[in-house]
């Protein structure tokens, strides 16, 4: 349970941000949060956090193709596709659907489509991690989902969906945030940073614990890797990568 350091250390916090709490009060940030802050600050530090990860991608998204569908083609569709920065991972002639809850990516997304050209894009869905509805049951090979579980409403409804739409045999991959160890100092600070760093990055939830969620989801196999991604002056070290077989 949060001690009284945290507390205090919150109440800090909250005070250097009250400027975002009093819009956020008065219904503005969220908003403006959605379509200019958080597509730009993503870019700032998903250009970072690319850079570090780069390796752990690369060798994730190696056995892609192992997956492809009967027809010789992957279909693949990711969870969250931000403005596109797993494009390039994905292999030639891949049919890619996008799906975001927030449609203010376009154009990061449109500049990621012109650099992968390898890819055929199929379709851009607006739409939450847990209501894929537009996307038929046993319709794609692959889902991918990266950095995009720390802030759904519900990671048990997301993985059920992405569970749906997968194939028989086919493989969710991701690449998600995670808590730190419970008597780390890094675990004391995430909870210090939790309720702002949640207002302020767009719902973000710095304490999941999202490896019991896949455990509990009904992979019939999952290779998880718990790594580390040092981002300077960020609580989001911890990670883990990996995937499950439907």
């Amino acid at each position: 349970e949060a001690g009284a350091s945290v507390l205090l250390l919150r109440a800090c916090l909250a005070l250097l941000a009250s400027p975002i709490y009093l819009l956020s009060f008065l219904g503005i940030w969220e908003p403006f949060c959605k379509k200019v802050f958080f597509p730009f600050i993503l870019e700032q530090i998903g250009a970072a956090h690319d850079k570090k990860s780069k390796k752990h991608k690369q060798e994730l998204f190696s056995n892609l193709p192992d997956f492809k569908g009967p027809s010789g083609v992957l279909r693949l569709l990711e969870i969250g596709t931000g403005s596109g920065s797993n494009f390039q991972f994905y292999p030639p002639g891949c049919k890619v659907t996008c799906t975001d809850i927030n449609p203010n990516f376009q154009e990061g997304l449109a500049k990621n489509m012109k650099k992968n050209q390898h890819l055929q894009y199929e379709e851009f869905l607006v739409a939450a991690g847990e209501d894929l509805g537009q996307v038929p049951s046993g319709s794609v090979d692959v889902v991918v989902c990266t950095l995009v579980l720390c802030s759904v409403h519900s990671v048990s409804s997301t993985l059920r969906e992405a569970l749906r739409v997968l194939r028989p045999g086919g493989a969710f991959y991701f690449l998600e945030h995670v808590a730190a160890e419970h008597s780390s100092w890094k675990y004391f600070w995430q909870q210090v940073c939790y309720p702002t760093w949640k207002l302020v990055f767009a719902g973000c939830c710095l304490t999941r614990e999202l490896w019991k969620n896949l455990e509990e989801a009904k992979f019939s196999e999952l290779k998880i890797q718990h790594i580390s991604l040092a981002m300077p002056w960020m609580p989001i070290e911890p990670h883990i990568v990996g995937y499950g077989v439907k």
